[in-house]
């Protein structure tokens, strides 16, 4: 297997963007600490691996923050889930940001693990944030991964 490399998305890449969206969030919409974001409508990284798509992060700069909205590998254990991640850091540092921030769920034991294992750090839970998002996009599941029910939301963050 070849190298990851990470790329900023272009408007050629918006059909690939959608169906990973699709796949991975049953849409391009994306629910977090109460905000609704049309994931397919940020800016967006894309991580590819022998000229294929290994991965998609979209984000959202904020004051002295980048929200990374959504992140995904399409497949597990490749090494993009990291590359999209460092490249964030530093789209982050280029705008000169201090953090990089992100949500995720209670039941997502996995990222919990990635995520901590990259040095972001757990800095609030919001219980019953996800029930609250659920009432905005039903097709949020009750029970998530490991066959958790899923209620609260993490935020993790990295300092830069």
């Amino acid at each position: 297997m070849g190298d990851v490399y990470v790329r900023r998305a272009v408007e050629s890449d918006q059909e690939t963007i959608e169906r990973i969206l699709t796949d991975s969030w049953g849409g391009p919409i994306v629910i977090g600490h109460g905000v609704e974001f049309n994931a397919a409508r940020l800016p967006a990284l894309l991580a590819e691996r022998d000229g294929a798509v290994a991965g998609l992060l979209t984000y959202h700069l904020d004051g002295d923050a980048l929200e990374i909205v959504s992140i995904d590998a399409t497949a597990r254990h490749t090494g993009a889930g990291t590359a999209l991640l460092r490249a964030a850091a530093g789209v982050a540092r280029e705008h000169g940001l201090r953090r990089l921030w992100l949500i995720t769920t209670n039941d997502n034991l996995d990222a919990l693990r990635f995520y901590q294992r990259r040095g972001l750090r757990i800095v609030a839970v919001t219980p019953g944030a996800v029930d609250a998002a659920r009432e905005r996009k039903p097709s949020i599941p009750e029970i998530g991964a490991y066959r958790i029910p899923l209620h609260d939301e993490l935020t993790l963050e990295l300092r830069l």
